[in-house]
């Protein structure tokens, strides 16, 4: 599929309905286009079946809680649209995109109280999310931005808030010739990509950084429960920036990214390791299974 996502033959289910591509439109004062009242899920869907399907549809609901509005659709009611979704377009092998956000209403200020929840479901084919570097390895950059602390922001929702300085740091990136950037924490420690949790290795164990400030990747809970199932030891914890230099391999992990080996991160370096490719290989067997 090629084009604008604006402007594509398909269908996307709104509101309870599948309407044609280009009719899948907002009003300019809808709440969440000036103040982010918005929560989303990136799903896959191979062979016809999408990936902890059921784990993005509650997630998403409590991602809503969280910004303190209630999603007029249950969990099954949500599942059932995206596969709706999917046969309409004729899609076995698909990314699901999910969002609920406040819409036009009689509110137009910070408080949206009276204002609808609306819900669509879309969808496309789309490769791997950050091309060559799935088998060469990503480049990162550093970000200057930190992930915020969690008694200023609801870190733990996936907000679409939360995204704006992942789209000002992957652009900063990719001007430096990188596929994305590494976060900091609010306190210094390392944290996570701009769309995708990290893991590395040191001396055959593997150390992710403790997900209390950012989103706990329903991806990275599938990869630590594989690395344990194979007897590896995996410390979740506090990860300082100098510790870098140690590890001998890193990959992110996410719903897009999938399991992508990383080679670069700012000066230092890592190698494409064979524990990096055995984990990638699993996943995608795991999967698609």
């Amino acid at each position: 599929m090629d084009g604008a996502y604006d402007d594509r033959d398909g269908k996307i289910w709104l509101d309870g309905k599948m309407v044609d591509w280009r009719e899948a439109n907002v009003h300019i004062l809808t709440h969440a286009m000036h103040y982010a009242s918005s929560v989303f899920e990136g799903e896959r869907c191979y062979n016809g079946k999408i990936f902890k399907s059921r784990e993005h549809s509650e997630r998403l609901r409590k991602s809503a809680q969280y910004l303190d509005f209630e999603i007029p659709y249950s969990v099954d009611a949500i599942e059932t649209a995206k596969y709706e979704m999917l046969k309409a377009n004729g899609w076995t092998d698909a990314y699901v995109r999910a969002v609920a956000w406040r819409g036009a209403g009689p509110d137009m200020g910070v408080s949206a109280a009276r204002n609808p929840v609306r819900l669509a479901i879309a969808g496309w084919e789309w490769g791997n999310y950050y091309g060559d570097a799935k088998m060469q390895g990503a480049k990162l950059d550093i970000s200057k931005w930190k992930r915020p602390s969690p008694e200023t922001i609801p870190v733990h929702a996936k907000a679409a808030g939360l995204y704006m300085i992942c789209t000002t740091s992957k652009h900063a990136a990719e001007a430096k010739g990188c596929s994305d950037a590494l976060f900091m924490d609010y306190r210094g420690y390392v944290a996570e990509a701009t769309g995708a949790n990290i893991f590395f290795v040191k001396d055959g164990e593997v150390h992710t950084p403790l997900a209390d400030c950012f989103l706990n990747g329903l991806t990275r809970q599938t990869v630590i429960g594989m690395l344990k199932d194979k007897g590896l030891t995996v410390h979740e914890r506090h990860i300082m920036p100098e510790e870098l230099e140690g590890f001998e391999q890193c990959w992110l992990t996410g719903t897009a990214a999938e399991v992508t080996p990383v080679g670069q991160i700012g000066d230092y370096t890592f190698e494409v390791g064979a524990l990096t490719r055995e984990i990638s290989e699993d996943y995608e067997k795991l999967v698609r299974a």
